[in-house]
């Protein structure tokens, strides 16, 4: 691994039509086979890196890296510290910590070894036992899920990164996610918890909001109800990122407190499951409507009132 005159490590240019640059490349290893080590390990393979060794624990994580990483070692957590410059710790969240203080406690962290967690929650004071261990600690969050197969090495061009790194290891840090496809965004590390949050707010509760509209549509005698949300929803979608709360639409939005008692009742006979979800998010979009002048203060009474009835039926 080469160095600058301070003793940092220098990467060369994502192109690969810079040869100037090839001495950067790095011995990398992967701690964590799930869905996500395999295929940063394999973009930074194409980066012209080399992937030397990855661990796993679980038989379908074994399987994953034999597929996305071929001909790469499965060995011990301990071998591949060993045997890399740039260790990236792809594990969940809640072993982070301990597998961090276990390794720089059995001395298997290296002076000016890279140690790359990618926990969107935690920055890079997780990685404090490495650090004290002399290790170069980042903190690179890809913004996106994954499936655990090579379609996700494709899906890395452009995404955002969320990035998390000592002053002076920044440029480093940009390299790496550049090498990978993705855009850097810097989150300081005291934001980190609200940046996840945001994150799995987004993505996580989308999911489980589609498929309940899923539910309902085949409830309805829809066949395909995929088909039938995918433009209404990608509008919705494409609509938000563009304009914010100004994208609101539909029922409470206009204060059509009818429509949405009538809705209350038809949840409360077909799908009482949902109704609490469904409640939640209208007060939450009556709250936002209201505060951007969307709704007027009577109608978002009227709502409220619509959607706290629970003997009223049609």
């Amino acid at each position: 691994m080469s160095t600058d005159d301070f003793g940092l490590p220098t990467l060369g240019s994502p192109d690969p039509d810079a040869p100037d640059n090839r001495p950067g490349r790095l011995a990398v290893g992967v701690v964590g086979t799930g869905r996500v080590g395999p295929a940063l390990g394999a973009a930074l393979q194409y980066a012209g890196h080399k992937v030397v060794a990855a661990s796993g624990v679980s038989l379908a994580s074994q399987r994953r890296a034999e597929k996305l990483l071929p001909g790469v070692r499965l060995v011990t957590p301990p071998q591949v510290m060993a045997a890399a410059d740039l260790v990236l710790l792809t594990v969940p969240d809640d072993v982070l910590a301990d597998l961090v203080a276990g390794l720089a406690a059995t001395g298997a962290v290296r002076p000016g070894q890279l140690i790359v967690h990618t926990s969107g929650a935690q920055g890079i004071a997780v990685l404090e036992p490495a650090t004290r261990a002399g290790a170069l600690p980042l903190a690179l969050h890809p913004a996106m899920t994954f499936t655990g197969t090579s379609v996700d090495v494709a899906r890395l061009a452009g995404c955002p990164f969320g990035v998390t790194a000592p002053e002076e290891l920044r440029p480093v840090a940009e390299a790496l996610v550049v090498e990978m496809g993705g855009e850097p965004e810097w989150v300081p590390e005291e934001a980190r918890p609200l940046y996840h949050t945001a994150l799995a707010h987004g993505s996580n509760h989308l999911v489980t909001l589609v498929s309940q509209a899923m539910e309902l549509l085949s409830l309805a005698g829809v066949n395909e109800p995929g088909r039938m949300l995918g433009p209404l929803l990608g509008a919705a979608l494409d609509n938000t990122l563009r304009a914010g709360d100004a994208a609101l639409t539909g029922p409470v939005a206009r204060g059509d407190a009818g429509t949405v008692r009538a809705h209350v009742a038809q949840l409360r006979r077909t799908t009482p499951q949902l109704l609490d979800a469904y409640r939640a998010m209208a007060r939450a979009t009556a709250d936002r409507a209201l505060a951007n002048g969307m709704l007027k203060p009577e109608a978002a009474e009227a709502l409220l009132d619509a959607l706290a009835d629970e003997t009223r039926e049609f």
